[in-house]
């Protein structure tokens, strides 16, 4: 068997793969020459041969085309230190194998890596969302990802200007991560807060955001995150009526003085009640809330303040386009308005 290694057909190097591949007797140097043989005679006893080690399919991975790291991904059991291996070096479609191998052990860490590897492609994206124990962090990940993605696309097709595509989808990003945030359970924000501090997206413009969603555990997090305060003390000054200590915390955080009209405002809106009645929970801005806290702003004049309105005026638009969306939605929801609409055609019908 050692001989017809080097046979130079390969299908009789491909026979002797298939036969030796399910076998426990087989030679072990026979076994591990197949395996580093090209890549057709190769998959056999990658896909089957309990003789090799997982060090050997770790080296395997590391000098193997695309069809042997998928094969190696698709194998009855992929140990973690292997699978650590092809989230390293392997090619997207062995990545996505391992996605798909629901008897591959995976660390938090090679997800982590195919996150940043390859979240920008759909397929992987989908795999990763669809798993259970991926972390709220690596969620966002792939929002970011998503992102940037969309703005090469429209880009590239001339759609818009680079710089314009760019800024639209930071912002929808920054609107789907506000949202992800409202639909998590508190004691998992801070892992998120804290990915956003560290990939630079936790901006004064998204917490802003978050509070003119009514999102203020949101709120507490990333002024947590960015003072170095306790939860529970930072949840005192932003809820205690005398905004002084809210101020001395704001600075604390490192967030821009022109922006902090906004946030003064807003949360005098929610002691004020002005989150009573809204529709949404806090997934989307509250157009009373903007509105107010735009109409105070509008009336400091001060170096700066023109971003800051800007901004506003374009939280205003949204969010009055969010609410005319709900609006029509219940009237598409609401059976008696149906009722209506059809009485109302059955007349006009009996008219004509």
């Amino acid at each position: 068997m050692i001989m017809l290694l080097d046979d130079p057909s390969p299908l009789v190097r491909l026979a002797l793969s298939e036969a030796l591949a399910p076998a426990e007797q087989a030679p072990a140097v026979v076994v591990r020459a197949l395996a580093a043989d090209q890549s057709d005679v190769a998959l056999p006893v990658l896909a089957k041969s309990p003789l090799l080690l997982d060090d050997d399919l770790v080296d395997l991975i590391a000098i193997g085309d695309a069809d042997a790291q998928v094969t190696i991904a698709g194998r009855p059991s992929v140990p973690r230190a292997l699978a650590a291996a092809i989230a390293e070096v392997g090619a997207a479609e062995a990545c996505l194998a391992l996605l798909e191998n629901p008897q591959a052990d995976m660390a938090l860490f090679s997800l982590e890596r195919m996150v940043e590897r390859f979240g920008h492609l759909a397929p992987i994206r989908e795999n990763l969302l669809a798993r259970r124990d991926l972390p709220l962090a690596l969620r966002q990940a792939l929002l970011a990802k998503l992102s940037q993605t969309l703005a090469g696309f429209v880009a590239s097709r001339q759609w818009l200007e680079t710089e314009h595509a760019e800024y639209a989808t930071k912002e929808a990003c920054e609107k789907a991560t506000v949202a992800l945030a409202a639909d998590t359970a508190d004691e998992e924000l801070g892992a998120l807060v804290h990915h956003l501090r560290e990939t630079g997206q936790l901006t004064a413009g998204m917490i802003l955001r978050a509070v003119l969603s009514g999102n203020l555990v949101l709120l507490e997090e990333a002024l947590a995150e960015l003072s170095g305060f306790p939860v529970d003390r930072v949840g005192g000054y932003i809820h205690d009526n005398n905004i002084s200590g809210f101020r001395a915390l704001y600075r604390k955080a490192g967030l821009p003085d022109v922006a902090y009209p906004a946030f003064r405002e807003a949360l005098a809106a929610v002691r004020s009640g002005a989150l009573i009645g809204e529709q949404g929970g806090a997934t989307r801005l509250k157009r009373r809330m903007v509105e107010r806290v735009l109409s105070a702003c509008a009336g400091e004049c001060g170096e700066g303040n023109t971003s800051l309105l800007a901004l506003l005026r374009r939280f205003a638009v949204e969010a009055a386009r969010e609410e005319a969306r709900l609006f029509c939605d219940d009237l598409v929801a609401d059976p008696c308005m149906i009722s209506a609409d059809k009485g109302f055609e059955d007349r006009q019908l009996a008219a004509a």
